[in-house]
């Protein structure tokens, strides 16, 4: 039987998933399986009997990825299972700008108690009047999982949309509206819109890819939606670009510091809603149970930020599951080639090899030089 750990409040709808060939127990150093959301696990010591870490969701900046690959423990992530969630609440940003519907509120409330509040009302809301979206030109930077939903939806809405994306998928780009433009440059893009939202993770490449150099190509009066990450932004620069009117207004879901304590009229902050809704969550939970699961029972791997994508189906006898660095990947198929294997399958990605293979073994049969772990699933 399989243990499974968790941290935070994990959904009972992905738990469920667990069948009877698995436990959820609370110490930690037991559990072959680890299903968390944003728990940080920088500072902890993995068991040798920890193999797989599910992320219920997408990022997974809570987690020492490299770390864990070294020691042969896949790491999962949630892609596009809470997608919806972040595209229905993007659109709810971009139209709150649009409006300045949170000023508005603001300002109603400041009104309570006082006489006559339907003619105050009257009297003062038109300084808070806004525009519409219909016919305004939105740009994506991103069209991964949110940002096609985002774009699609936002065609229906009535706007041109223009997108980009610099790792674009043939089989993504068929799945936009066709009305959509893709540019291959950012430069292209900017200049064409009224709203721009990204989409992209943030990494060494996408840090602070949103600065004075980028502001100063945009429309002036742009609104900019952020429902990605916080680091994707150089703070200086976009303080400057909302004091001098380039940017109109900033909706984030990922407020730090600098952002935070502006405090100024044109920011709105949401405090990281984008994944927290009850389907979000559901789905987001399900899907990371699933893969480990199949990862523990089958040897596949679907989904994983650390390891490549390999996988040979449901398990019909013995299988023999490999993480090997990269370069001794040759000498593991020749082995399992030696031992008589049935199927194989395998992969690379960076220094990191995963083979998979149906046949009977035992770990000192593939214990060779380059292997970081090896199982043999019955």
């Amino acid at each position: 039987m399989y243990k499974i750990g968790t941290f935070n409040k994990i959904s009972p709808v992905g738990l469920g998933k667990l069948t009877d060939d698995f436990a959820l127990v609370e110490d930690q150093n037991e559990a072959n399986g680890i299903i968390l959301r944003s728990y940080d696990m920088h500072e902890m010591d993995f068991s040798d009997n920890l193999l797989a870490i599910g992320r219920a969701g997408a990022g997974t900046n809570n987690i020492p990825v490299d770390r864990c690959a070294q020691q042969g423990i896949v790491v999962f992530n949630s892609p596009g299972a809470n997608a919806n969630a972040v595209k229905e609440l993007c659109l709810a940003g971009m139209i709150m700008a649009a409006r300045n519907i949170p000023a508005g509120i603001a300002w109603a409330k400041t009104l309570v108690g006082s006489e006559g509040v339907g003619k105050q009302i009257e009297k003062g809301k038109g300084q808070f009047a806004g525009t519409e979206i219909l016919g305004k030109t939105l740009g994506v930077i991103g069209l991964g999982a949110i940002g096609r939903l985002v774009a699609n939806a936002c065609v229906g809405l009535g706007m041109t949309v223009v997108g980009y994306d610099a790792f674009l998928s043939d089989k993504a780009k068929s799945e936009l509206d066709p009305s959509i433009t893709v540019v291959d440059d950012l430069n292209a893009l900017y200049p064409q819109c009224d709203y721009i939202s990204i989409h992209v993770p943030a990494n060494d490449s996408t840090k602070g890819m949103m600065n004075a150099v980028a502001f100063a190509q945009m429309k002036d009066g742009v609104k900019f939606m952020n429902f990605s990450r916080d680091k994707l932004m150089n703070d200086d620069d976009l303080l400057a670009a909302l004091d001098s009117g380039k940017i109109s207004t900033y909706v984030t879901d990922f407020a730090d510091d600098a952002i935070l304590n502006a405090d100024k009229p044109n920011i709105i902050v949401l405090p990281h809603l984008g994944a927290s809704s009850a389907e979000a969550e559901d789905n987001c939970a399900s899907m990371a149970v699933t893969q480990v699961m199949d990862y523990l029972e089958n040897g596949n791997i679907v989904n994983s930020v650390n390891m490549p994508a390999v996988s040979l189906g449901a398990r019909k006898g013995t299988r023999v599951s490999v993480i090997a660095k990269a370069d001794a990947a040759a000498a593991v198929l020749a082995k399992v080639a030696e031992l008589g294997a049935a199927d194989v399958a395998s992969a690379t990605r960076g220094d990191y090899a995963y083979i998979l293979a149906e046949v009977e073994a035992d770990e000192a049969a593939i214990a060779i030089d380059g292997v970081i772990r090896a199982r043999i699933l019955k």
